[in-house]
């Protein structure tokens, strides 16, 4: 196959200030910080990376696509990114295993439990 996964595009009205939280959230690097484009990766030369621009309209109804993590400690997790300024959310997952957490412009991400075995 001849296609390579380079990043996921972000709408964004803040551009540096949502990639900057992601870059804390997941400990990853800036790589591209212009006025209406922010790009962070796991490392300089590592991908897929995640690219914030700038859309005027504000987000309206649940993602369409979101990111999974699976961490090994979950509950440490989801207090870690609730202190830098997530917020748990309800988009009608019921009761699951995993946490519902939105990002600071309201984009959801789920926290899955750690993996068995």
């Amino acid at each position: 196959m001849g296609l390579e996964w380079e990043q996921v595009m972000v709408d964004s009205a803040d551009p540096e200030a949502l990639g900057r939280w992601w870059a804390e959230a997941l400990g990853w690097v800036v790589v591209c910080d212009e006025p209406n484009e922010f790009e962070i990766r796991p490392s300089e030369d590592q991908l897929p990376g995640l690219l914030f621009t700038t859309v005027p309209e504000a987000k309206v109804v649940k993602n369409r696509l979101h990111l999974d993590f699976r961490p090994k400690d979950q509950a440490a997790e989801v207090a870690r990114l609730l202190a830098l300024g997530a917020s748990r959310v309800d988009i009608g997952q019921g009761d699951v295993p995993w946490v519902t957490l939105a990002d600071p412009e309201g984009n959801e991400f789920c926290v899955l439990t750690q993996r068995a075995g």
